[in-house]
């Protein structure tokens, strides 16, 4: 990708929590990732095998639930599982679903949509999210759900901080209406689930609010614009060196050669995802693509 030499990033780019987690942890990752798109050939983190098996685990389980809300019966869903670790995160899936755990998922008057594509222009830009699951009760109470496959789980603290956290609920009120027959749904309705497959009664709960949407949408405004007006040389390296060693690029930026261990068990805890794409949104609108 040819850059500019006083602007590196093109306008009407799309931006998902992914790639704007990136720039907070480190601008140059971010650059190289999705300006430069530099493969570089090193692993993220050790254990290799066992993270890249963890990766194909938890990708399997979000297909499994992805059957399960489009009709699949759970238990032919079961019977298909070979493996003793998916086989007791669908059990404790199940389990919540049956006992409540999870919200009001067995209630049969709640719309489900699985899978969804979330969009909205925002500073010059696009943001983009996928959720797992969003559900929408006759009153308007929407709850968007996140599936975690990590082997510990995270705190409430680190959860707050993350870029999804404030993406998802802030999306589902700026784009959420086609959801809602062409009806907002108001911040105060929102909710985000984590669920944790390891943790099954221990979801983290966040309740959305108005407030909370204008600090979202001033502190994203910001970033985006920031990132939008960066010249190609002023993408500077993380000043926690500790993040290298879990990056890829860690040898590119001469920040080491080996692998740091998985940190806190997160493993595949943010799956990759096409994060910053360049679309014609103006031919599809705020609607699922």
């Amino acid at each position: 990708m040819k850059q500019n030499s006083t602007q590196a990033v093109a306008p009407r780019m799309v931006f998902s929590q992914a790639s704007l987690q990136d720039y907070i942890d480190c601008q140059r990752r971010f650059q190289l990732r999705y300006l430069v798109h530099l493969a570089w050939p090193a692993i993220e983190s050790e254990p290799v095998l066992e993270n890249e098996r963890l990766a194909v685990q938890g990708a399997h389980f979000h297909k499994m639930i992805q059957q399960f809300f489009l009709g699949l019966p759970g238990q032919l869903i079961a019977n298909q599982i070979n493996d003793v670790d998916l086989l007791r995160w669908w059990t404790n899936f199940h389990r919540s679903v049956t006992n409540d755990n999870l919200g009001p998922l067995n209630d049969p008057r709640q719309k489900r949509f699985v899978e969804v594509s979330l969009n909205a222009p925002l500073a010059g830009a696009r943001l983009l999210a996928q959720c797992d699951l969003i559900t929408l009760a006759d009153d308007g109470q929407a709850i968007i759900y996140d599936w975690k496959t990590s082997l510990r789980r995270p705190s409430r603290t680190w959860l707050t901080g993350r870029m999804q956290t404030r993406i998802y609920p802030y999306l589902l009120l700026k784009a959420g209406a086609y959801l809602n027959a062409g009806t907002p749904i108001k911040a105060e309705q929102i909710s985000m689930i984590y669920w944790f497959a390891e943790f099954p009664e221990q979801p983290e709960i966040y309740r959305y609010s108005t407030s909370q949407s204008q600090q979202d949408e001033r502190y994203l405004q910001e970033l985006i614009k920031e990132i939008l007006t960066l010249p190609e040389d002023g993408f500077s390296l993380t000043s926690q060196a500790a993040r290298c060693e879990y990056c890829t690029f860690r040898s590119y930026c001469g920040r080491g050669i080996e692998a740091g261990q998985a940190p806190e068990g997160l493993v595949g805890f943010e799956p990759a995802e096409p994060a910053m794409i360049n679309l014609d949104f103006e031919q599809i609108g705020e609607i699922p693509f």
